[in-house]
């Protein structure tokens, strides 16, 4: 069986206390992996400073340079896997068996965790709205006629990674280009990208000082918050609703992303279900940027039927199907306890599961210790409805219907909005209100994102502030 190790600087770390990672779809075991503690942890990251140190000696475009090698690493190179070695296959079918996201879809991430790493200069830039970064080895310098000078917020970095979906990965890959050492605590049916990621950056000559990885448990994630001055949670509310007013913690919880249909375009709205379909089902529903409400004036159950009528097409596949578009759950419970809350919701009055309409069979579908949720559209007669702002992981999407005046005062918080509209006092709105984080006017999805615009927080101004700075001319020497 594969062994994963927790890494203390860099260093592979052997514990007694282990925990298993199973297959998905038969239980056999896939891996163990290293758990360390809290204490463990605090004695690491009391070395923080020095790590960092490392990292601040090395010219930014030689750590970019670095980045160029990872890249080839990850997805071409043989990695240590503890005691054994792993291949770019070997990863994305153990990532698969754990989390039960379809190979076609850990591909499709890993092609994300790649673009970052091979680019992050160019990511860097569009983060920074184009500071030049070599002013980071001096600390000041003069950019565009002007002084610039930044000042680092934090000696370490720390990730609390989530299990479902591996393309998250790629929202903290650019934290050692920003000269910050990194302490990552991954999800835990999700260790793999974390694990070849750090090994592509120690192959490619990156300090192991400035890297720890460490399995742990809910206690040891609430040291790696505490201990990091600067860091990221993604979670569901209940976890990250603790942090929500910590200015040190950048939050990834529920998106609650939707689409705004205005009534300058809504008569067209056959023009874009292919589109809508996308937001709601890419990637198996399961990213916060996934669409969970569409907003409409009217036609709200003609959009409801038409959506519903693509999705409830969705079959459940195996993990290894290349046609799959669904994550199957390994634990039935878990997708018994989420498609329960639908069934819960629909017993209030005024909403309707349309997609069972049309399949004729309910969304939840077992296998063995498997279990699948087939997409939902839930149309919704009112925006009060309970299920009229919900976000689950499956392809869930409710249809409200309101008159657009009524939408930001309704809507509630947004990470990402698709507006189809043309209407530029509408599009003005959307852009003054505080709620939307991510804004796309016309049919662009809230699934593609362009990595040199951040949709939920800026790792630079995490990690960065600017400071004013003047110097006095130096006199010359007096000989």
């Amino acid at each position: 069986m594969l062994h994963i190790p927790a890494l203390r600087a860099g260093k592979p770390y052997t514990s007694l206390e282990k925990t298993t990672l199973v297959h998905h779809a038969d239980g056999s075991p896939i891996a163990e992996v290293s758990q360390v503690n809290g204490s463990m942890i605090a004695r690491d990251l009391a070395q923080a400073a020095q790590a960092k140190k490392a990292l601040a000696a090395i010219p930014f475009k030689e750590l970019v340079g670095m980045y160029a090698k990872a890249a080839d690493y990850f997805v071409n190179g043989t990695l240590p896997m503890g005691d054994s070695e792993q291949t770019f296959d070997d990863y994305i079918r153990s990532l698969s068996s754990t989390t039960g996201s379809p190979m076609v879809f850990c591909r499709r991430n890993a092609a994300k965790v790649e673009y970052v790493l091979r680019n992050v200069e160019t990511v860097l830039g569009g983060l920074t709205r184009g500071v030049d970064l070599t002013l980071l080895d001096r600390g000041y310098g003069e950019q565009d006629g002007r002084m610039q000078c930044f000042y680092s917020t934090t000696d370490a970095f720390g990730a609390i990674l989530p299990s479902n979906s591996p393309g998250v990965h790629s929202l903290w890959v650019p934290t050692l280009a920003l000269k910050t050492p990194l302490v990552l605590k991954p999800g835990r049916e999700e260790p793999w990208t974390p694990f070849r990621v750090l090994q592509a950056f120690l192959k490619a000559g990156l300090p192991a000082s400035a890297i720890f990885f460490y399995p742990t448990d809910h206690a040891g994630a609430g040291d790696i918050l505490r201990l990091t001055n600067r860091s990221m949670l993604f979670g569901d509310s209940r976890t990250t609703d603790p942090y929500k007013n910590d200015h040190r913690v950048e939050l990834h919880g529920p998106g609650y992303s939707k689409i705004l249909l205005g009534e300058d375009m809504v008569d067209r709205w056959e023009e874009f279900v292919d589109v809508m379909v996308e937001c709601i089902a890419a990637n198996g529903g399961r990213s916060c940027i996934n669409v969970s409400a569409i907003w409409t004036p009217r036609h709200g159950k003609a959009i409801a039927e038409a959506v519903g009528a693509k999705l409830a097409k969705v079959k459940a596949r195996s993990w290894d199907d290349p046609e799959a578009e669904l994550a199957a759950f390994g634990n039935p419970d878990v997708a018994n306890a989420i498609s329960n809350m639908v069934d819960e919701g629909l017993k209030s009055p005024g909403a309707t599961d349309v997609t069972e309409q049309i399949r004729g069979s309910h969304r939840l579908v077992k296998e063995g210790r498997c279990a699948w949720i087939l997409p939902t559209i839930v149309l919704c007669d009112s925006p009060n409805h309970t299920l009229a702002n919900k976000e689950f992981l499956f392809p869930y999407a409710s249809v409200v219907e309101c008159p657009q005046r009524q939408y930001l005062s309704k809507i509630g918080p947004s990470l990402a909005v698709m507006a189809l509209t043309e209407d530029d006092a509408f599009i003005r709105q959307l852009l003054d209100t505080p709620l939307i984080e991510r804004l796309n006017v016309g049919p662009l999805p809230t699934t593609r994102l362009t990595w040199d615009q951040p949709h939920e927080g800026n790792l630079f101004t995490h990690l960065y502030r600017q400071r004013a700075f003047q110097q006095a001319r130096r006199t010359a020497a007096v000989v």
